[in-house]
């Protein structure tokens, strides 16, 4: 998990954007403006990183974002693997470029939690397909916002993951 150098804003000024980045899609989620509840939005078709950027910056200027949360995919036994490096080369992109706090946060087993959320909705196979990245955003983003801390900060460390492990 990495804590952003960037100052983290507190509850209520701005909404938090959540993000589950995958290979071929990002699931988005976002946060009600006061940061306490976390709501699926939409899932974004990998395009390449500058189009993908694109559209994560389109979001932050509609709804106010004041922080990203973004997905780190570690290893069970807590190690950083090739996919979460990837997805820290991509979160270092949108921090730089689109000049807004990033925050990773520990997703391990958020995709389970998000079929299992769909299933008990009982959402056909097919359905559970097209909507779970957006519902993992959405647990990865709860869990931030749940973190006990008012700006939901305060287990986080304050450096960057070790990326050398794995």
């Amino acid at each position: 998990m990495k804590r952003s150098k960037s100052a983290v804003p507190r509850h209520g000024s701005g909404r938090v954007l959540g993000l589950d980045v995958g290979e071929k899609t990002i699931g988005i989620a976002l946060s009600d403006e006061l940061g306490l509840t976390a709501q699926p939005h939409e899932t974004l078709k990998r395009k390449g990183d500058d189009q993908d950027l694109g559209a994560i910056q389109a979001l932050l200027e509609k709804w106010g974002i004041s922080v990203v949360v973004v997905g780190l995919p570690k290893n069970m036994d807590g190690s950083i693997g090739r996919q979460a490096r990837k997805v820290v080369t991509f979160t270092d992109k949108i921090e730089a470029r689109l000049d807004v706090p990033v925050v990773h946060w520990d997703e391990r087993l958020s995709t389970v939690a998000a079929e299992r959320v769909l299933i008990e909705a009982d959402l056909s196979r097919a359905k559970r397909k097209k909507h779970v990245d957006k519902v993992a955003a959405a647990v990865i983003l709860q869990g931030y916002l749940d973190s006990g801390s008012p700006s939901g900060m305060a287990s986080l460390p304050s450096q960057a993951p070790d990326l050398n492990e794995s």
